[in-house]
């Protein structure tokens, strides 16, 4: 499995990156620290999250490279996700996409920076 990022997504993403942070791609399946919801949709939803190396991560067990670094994800969440993924931002919504060769895999990818007070 691999990553790849547009130049935008990358710009925004490392902005929040440096030192101690560790980026996560996030199945939101209410599950772990970083989860935000139960699926009560019909859809797969993802989301990316920063965190530190010292903050909880026991729930992400795998990774997948990306050319800023790796992306934590919970094992299990390698039924929903592609060989060769691609993370998109679009500047007019100011959201960023998950696709893959098969095509959108979240078309609204959340963002959350944990390592913000």
């Amino acid at each position: 499995m691999k990553i790849r990022l547009d130049e935008m997504a990358k710009e925004k993403l490392l902005t929040h990156l440096g030192g101690d942070k560790i980026l996560l791609l996030t199945f939101e399946d209410g599950v772990g620290p970083y989860s935000q919801h139960a699926m009560i949709h019909m859809q797969t939803q993802f989301s990316l999250n920063i965190i530190t190396t010292n903050m909880e991560k026991s729930d992400y067990n795998e990774t997948i490279p990306s050319e800023i670094g790796d992306f934590w994800i919970k094992g299990y969440s390698k039924e929903d996700l592609q060989e060769e993924m691609w993370i998109k931002f679009n500047p007019r919504l100011s959201t960023f996409s998950l696709s893959g060769e098969g095509g959108m895999i979240d078309d609204n990818l959340g963002f959350i920076d944990f390592t913000k007070k």
